[in-house]
C-alpha cells in the first residue's frame, strides 16, 4: 500500500492539462479503486472541480459516491426546460437524501432560445441545435470557473466501451469515475446503499434525457437506445471530443 500511496501522489494536477497530462492521470490511477481515486482527485483540485448530473437513471450511484467524499462538492444541472417532471423530483429527492449543499441549476439563455427555438420545436428537425442551445452552451456557462469536472458515463453503455478515467474536455480535465462500472456493478451498489431508482426506469426508461427525444426500451434493446430515436445521434454534445 506505500508505495500505490507514492505512485497516486507523483503527479501534478495543475492546469494546464494536455494529452500528455491526461495519460499520465490515466497510468497513475490504474488500477486504483474508484473511491481512492475520486477521493484523490477531489482532494487535490478542491474549489477547481464540480459534479455534472443529469440525475438520470443511474445518477445516483455517482453523487453517492460524491457525497462521500465531500457533499461539498458543487454539483451542476443541466434544467433545458423539457425535462420530465419526474426527473426534477428524482432531483431534489437526491439532493436532500444525500446532502448536497452546493447544487447549481442552469438553464438555456432565454434570447437564445427566443432567437433559435421560438416555437419550441428545434427539436423535432434539428436535434443537435436543440441540444447546442438547450445543454451544451449551458453547461459550458456553467463549467468556466473550473478546471475539472466529474462525469457519470459509464464504459458498458452504447459507443463507450473504450472510456477512459480522464479525458481532456476544451482545456478541462473530466474525470469519469465509472468509466470501467458494469451494469451489475451499478445495480449492486443501489443495493447496499439503499438508494433510490429513477421513477422512470420502472416504466421502461433505462436511459432519461429531455421529454420529446426519450423513448421506451423493448428488452434486449440497448439502454440508450430510446435516446433520440430514429435519428443518427447518440450524445446530446457535452460529451463529444470538440467540447
Amino acid at each position: 500500500m506505500a508505495s500505490l500511496a507514492r505512485a497516486i501522489d507523483t503527479i501534478d494536477t495543475t492546469p494546464p492539462f494536455d494529452a500528455a497530462a491526461i495519460a499520465a492521470l490515466n497510468a497513475r490511477f490504474a488500477g486504483v479503486d474508484t473511491m481512492t481515486m475520486l477521493r484523490t482527485m477531489i482532494g487535490e483540485l478542491g474549489d477547481r472541480v464540480a459534479a455534472v448530473s443529469s440525475f438520470g437513471a443511474e445518477a445516483a450511484v455517482l453523487l453517492h459516491l460524491v457525497a462521500q467524499v465531500d457533499a461539498r462538492v458543487p454539483v451542476i444541472f443541466v434544467n433545458t426546460q423539457k425535462m420530465f417532471g419526474e426527473t426534477l423530483a428524482y432531483r431534489d429527492e437526491l439532493a436532500e437524501r444525500l446532502g448536497l449543499s452546493a447544487l447549481t441549476v442552469v438553464r438555456p439563455d432565454p434570447a437564445e432560445l427566443a432567437a433559435k427555438d421560438a416555437t419550441s420545436l428545434r427539436w423535432s428537425y434539428d436535434p443537435d441545435g436543440c441540444c447546442d442551445i438547450r445543454k451544451v452552451e449551458p453547461l459550458r456557462r456553467a463549467l468556466s470557473g473550473y478546471d475539472a469536472w466529474i462525469s457519470g458515463r459509464k464504459g458498458y453503455q452504447k459507443g463507450r466501451a473504450a472510456l477512459p478515467r480522464f479525458e481532456l474536455d476544451e482545456g478541462r480535465l473530466k474525470i469519469n469515475p465509472l468509466a470501467d462500472w458494469s451494469k451489475a456493478d451499478l445495480d449492486a451498489y443501489f443495493g447496499a446503499n439503499a438508494l433510490p431508482r429513477h421513477p422512470l426506469e420502472a416504466q421502461g426508461y433505462p436511459s432519461i434525457g429531455c421529454v420529446p427525444c426519450t423513448s421506451t426500451v423493448a428488452p434486449g434493446e440497448d439502454p440508450r437506445s430510446g435516446r433520440w430515436r430514429g435519428w443518427d445521434k447518440t450524445e446530446c454534445g457535452i460529451h463529444d471530443p470538440a467540447f
